[in-house]
């Protein structure tokens, strides 16, 4: 599975008075997995459960997360979740299946079912200029359609990166995220010609929002609470807003430059809700990858062509379809995305024709769970123990 996260924290300044918590501590934490509160169906086997929760704990170790929340599907059903480690390491409060986690990049997965259910009621032609839909986006030298946005393909930057990191780093809160989001990059030229080369963009992913709010005649969020969240019975997974008080959602922590576990730098993502904008459960988005496997959310044939590598205008396969990542695993086909940014790294995985999945959220940037999801991921296809953990 190729990595799909969206930008990462910068390192916190040293200057900061921010919280550090010695790194023994959170050693401990992770390997005595503190408390494991598991989901009402546990129907995983006994020795396979034993075996995720030590490959668990030594991520854990070995990456110094405070938190992180697993869910596990086989055959189409939940058969486990669980917490382990802190979801707030001052309070002492334990992460849950039910914790709240920054999805990052994951949004790009919800985005892209919302916006191709819109395709399947012939409210959107996917191939027709964004403007028909988004006539806030100026024209550009070359059109763009709603495909190549999903796919990466429509030549829109990622992320600016200037002196004082005013995107990634954004803490201005937008009461409309996709006309604020449209701010950042909306004038600035493309950096490809559409459909010639794929270049990740969270921003492309706002046009998309944008797109979206066209072709259904509604706000992007409440489209997406009552097409997509909903229906998917993901009864917590909200936008991330910093100005609200959201119950369960977790703390969010980096690592300074000697490797102590400190707060993650503030974040409004209100800017960037169709690509990293959401809050999800390790419950909430197993219960999604069920929908998906499903047929709840998308028609099959939709499904199909949202899981298939996209091509670039010379026949290039890009590995990335609609908001989702191709890969393999153990040999079979995959799908999933990650995502990351400040005080989280997430990663799901759906292995389709086996009707499996793995969700792994964790409360730290700078974390790689892909690893972790993967060799979960294998253990459940192959039916069998896991092989021993590299970490």
């Amino acid at each position: 599975m190729p990595e799909l996260c969206a930008a990462h924290a910068t390192p916190v300044a040293f200057r900061r008075r921010l919280l550090r918590l010695s790194i023994p501590s959170v050693v401990l934490l992770a390997i005595a997995a503190v408390r494991i509160v598991a989901a009402q169906n546990r129907s995983l086997a006994d020795d396979q459960r034993a075996q995720f929760q030590t490959a668990i704990a030594k991520f854990m170790s070995a990456s110094k997360a405070p938190g992180v929340s697993v869910a596990v599907v086989e055959n189409g059903e939940m058969v486990w979740s669980a917490g382990f480690g802190k979801a707030d390491v001052e309070d002492k409060v334990a992460a849950t299946p039910e914790t709240l986690y920054r999805l990052g990049s994951i949004s790009k997965s919800l985005t892209a079912v919302g916006a191709m259910q819109l395709w399947e009621a012939g409210k959107l032609d996917l191939d027709a200029a964004v403007q028909k839909y988004c006539p806030a986006f100026p024209q550009k030298r070359e059109p763009i359609t709603t495909r190549e946005l999903l796919g990466h393909l429509g030549g829109i930057r990622h992320y600016n990166h200037g002196p004082d990191d005013l995107e990634t780093q954004n803490t201005r809160h937008f009461d409309d995220p996709i006309a604020g989001g449209l701010q950042f990059f909306a004038k600035d030229p493309l950096v490809e010609k559409p459909g010639t080369k794929f270049h990740y963009s969270t921003q492309g992913y706002t046009l998309v929002g944008c797109v979206m709010e066209g072709a259904s005649g509604e706000k992007y969020v409440a489209y997406m609470r009552e097409h997509v969240i909903v229906p998917a019975g993901m009864t917590e997974t909200q936008p991330d807003d910093r100005t609200v008080n959201i119950p369960n959602r977790t703390h969010f922590y980096s690592k300074d430059k000697f490797g102590s576990v400190i707060k993650a730098k503030p974040l409004d993502s209100s800017y960037k809700i169709p690509g990293g904008g959401w809050l999800s459960s390790a419950d909430d988005m197993a219960r999604f990858e069920i929908a998906m496997l499903d047929d709840r959310l998308v028609k099959r044939s939709t499904r199909d062509i949202m899981w298939a590598p996209q091509k670039t205008s010379d026949g290039k396969e890009t590995k990335y379809g609609y908001g989702y990542g191709i890969g393999q695993t153990a040999g079979v086909p995959d799908v999933g995305h990650s995502g990351g940014q400040q005080g989280t790294s997430t990663m799901f995985m759906i292995a389709p024709n086996q009707r499996d999945g793995v969700v792994v959220l964790v409360n730290m940037d700078d974390v790689e769970p892909s690893a972790l999801t993967a060799d979960l991921l294998k253990s459940i296809v192959a039916g069998g123990a896991m092989a021993p953990q590299s970490h």
